[in-house]
């Protein structure tokens, strides 16, 4: 396991910030941590960087115990901030340099880092660039670069896509995606957007420091989601037909039909066949299992 949490506590002037949390994050996976602002995110990913103490409880990275053994710890870890931790009046070589020297390379082995990371971000046109002048996208391409200077182990990402716009998060994605595959790397993702939480290998819900769902994308969203048939013909004929059984929705070209789960709508297809010669099931999404199991969407907002 790249991470075994068990039990950790933490509280802040009387507040629980982290209540009898436990999960494990495995070598290799894309692991997302979800929950709205003030859940315990950013308290749990201080506490197994090694920023802040844990009142109590377990926390082992790469096989080391943080409590006891943080500077074996620290070396094996990448972290990309929220904000972007950049000197921005430095060019971005000039910040890669510095970061490197942190770890004892320099010369030509830097050169070949940096050319390897090149090939992953594109960083080759933005080298000589103060930070200060780069776009939205162009400065977390180079936070990421600069999180793998040093060939971690595991690497957080804590909303590292929040503001960019649609081409920059799929440059982003993909450049991590790539990461994953040829390197094997484990990543530890906050988010709050949900279709990223949806390409995870596993998923933590926090709410109020505790652990309120956990498992697979599709587990919890057969668990807590709800599905559609979205029928495309014969619509107000399934109104008339389903509304007293099922909650139907009728929009201009379509009538959404709420069903259970999958094996629902095909019940539901089978029993009904002269209606469905054009349609389609949507399976509930991850946006509707956090609603469901928070009450509140990711932003923050009571439904």
């Amino acid at each position: 396991m790249t991470i075994q949490i068990t039990d950790l506590c933490k509280a802040y002037k009387g507040l629980q910030a982290v209540d009898h949390l436990s999960f494990e994050v495995r070598e290799g996976e894309l692991f997302a941590f979800l929950g709205v602002n003030g859940a315990g995110k950013s308290t749990t990913i201080n506490i197994i960087s090694g920023i802040l103490p844990k009142d109590s409880g377990t926390v082992k990275v790469c096989g080391y115990d943080i409590g006891t053994h943080a500077d074996s710890v620290k070396p094996k870890l990448g972290i990309v901030f929220q904000s972007s931790v950049a000197d921005k009046n430095l060019t971005v070589l000039d910040n890669f340099k510095s970061r490197a020297a942190l770890y004892g390379i320099s010369g030509k082995g830097l050169l070949r880092r940096l050319d390897e990371l090149d090939e992953l971000l594109g960083l080759g046109d933005i080298l000589k660039r103060p930070v200060c002048k780069l776009s939205g996208g162009q400065r977390r391409r180079v936070d990421i670069a600069r999180a793998l200077l040093h060939r971690p182990e595991l690497l957080i990402l804590d909303e590292p896509t929040t503001g960019l716009d649609p081409q920059t998060r799929s440059a982003v994605w993909s450049a991590i995606d790539n990461l994953r595959r040829q390197h094997g790397l484990t990543v530890f993702l906050t988010t709050h957007y949900m279709e990223e939480a949806s390409i995870s290998d596993y998923v933590v819900i926090l709410d109020g420091g505790k652990k309120v769902a956990e498992g697979t994308p599709h587990d919890l969203k057969t668990a807590y989601a709800t599905d559609v048939v979205r029928l495309y013909s014969h619509t107000q004929q399934a109104v008339e037909l389903l509304s007293d059984r099922y909650h139907v929705k009728s929009e201009r070209d379509f009538a959404d039909i709420e069903v259970g789960s999958t094996a629902q709508a095909t019940q539901l297809i089978l029993q009904y066949p002269q209606l469905f010669d054009d349609y389609e099931v949507l399976k509930g999404d991850m946006d509707s299992v956090f609603l469901h199991v928070v009450g509140k969407n990711i932003g923050g907002d009571m439904v």
